[in-house]
């Protein structure tokens, strides 16, 4: 029996979902099950065709590049590439399977926005501990410890990870990280909470110039506006830093593609990172759009001030 197949065009939207739910619904005989083939958005687009036609799904990711493969959850968002809402599910996927040999072969860009996506996991799962998770439960012990061990592997392995997978070497730090940003980021943010860092995610999706970016690069400035909101010390927010820039990830409006930044657009980021139901609300400290925007503001004049002091200005 030969597959049934569809092209993912690139978006995870409602218009690409109905696209290829055609295909599988008008498929001759009836297609038993899906297999997801691809990057993150691939996998999204692949859970919510499976939910809605009941039928089971198999994740079988071509990237590190975000923790989408083990999650019971997809984002959505418009054609034109702006996040639309979170659609959540009652079960994970009922099998995934990363083949590293073919990992490796992805550019290293993947990898990177990948360990951006990952490294907010425990740096947001400590500030929402006291809200209910994606299991409308509170964090336990258990989800606790994957955030950290997240987080562990990325300052011991990431780097060097990052350096094997541009040689295209297939090593233990390498399969680490990729452990790292599929599964213990996919079981952390589900288990522990999201805050501000995906939030303002969302927001950076409002700016038509940002969409070349990927998942985990736009999450990682959002990372540095949530270490900014926690009132995290210097020299533990230059060890964030230092892992952000030896792995290429933008913390600056500049390394996002925002060479002139107007206020107007920022106001546009704020108030989209605090629509109703977002995961900023998840914190227990005070939150408005003003909020954001100085953040956004800051979060690059810090930055900028990193960039400037390890001479990458």
């Amino acid at each position: 029996m030969s597959p049934t197949r569809g092209a993912f065009t690139g978006e995870a939207s409602l218009q690409e979902i109905k696209r290829l739910s055609h295909i599988v619904t008008s498929s001759k005989p009836p297609c038993d099950f899906i297999i997801a083939l691809g990057g993150g958005k691939t996998c999204d687009t692949a859970k919510q065709i499976a939910t809605d036609l009941h039928v089971p799904v198999a994740v079988l990711p071509t990237t590190a590049s975000t923790d989408a493969p083990c999650s019971a959850l997809s984002v959505l968002y418009t054609p034109e590439g702006e996040f639309h809402k979170y659609s959540f599910f009652e079960k994970n996927p009922n099998i995934v399977l990363v083949d590293t040999s073919i990992v490796i072969k992805a550019p290293a860009r993947f990898l990177a926005s990948g360990i951006g996506d990952a490294l907010a996991t425990n740096i947001e799962a400590r500030e929402v501990r006291n809200s209910p998770n994606f299991g409308k439960g509170l964090p336990t012990n258990v989800s606790t410890a994957i955030c950290q061990k997240c987080e562990e592997i990325l300052f011991e392995y990431g780097k060097q990870a990052l350096d094997a997978n541009k040689a295209q070497a297939l090593t233990p730090a390498f399969e680490a990280v990729v452990e790292a940003n599929t599964l213990l980021s996919g079981l952390g943010f589900e288990s522990g909470g999201l805050a501000a860092a995906h939030a303002i995610h969302d927001g950076l999706t409002a700016l038509p110039e940002l969409h070349h970016l990927m998942h985990g690069e736009k999450v990682n400035f959002g990372t540095v506006c949530q270490l900014l909101l926690s009132n995290t010390p210097a020299a533990e927010l230059n060890r964030y830093l230092t892992l952000m820039v030896s792995v290429g990830l933008p913390i600056t409006f500049e390394q996002l593609g925002l060479k002139q930044v107007k206020d107007e657009d920022l106001r546009k980021v704020a108030r989209l990172s605090c629509a109703p139901g977002e995961t900023i609300w998840n914190l227990d400290c005070v939150i408005s759009e003003e909020v954001v925007y100085n953040l956004l503001k800051a979060s690059d004049a810090v930055g900028r001030a990193f960039m400037a002091q390890v001479g990458k200005a």
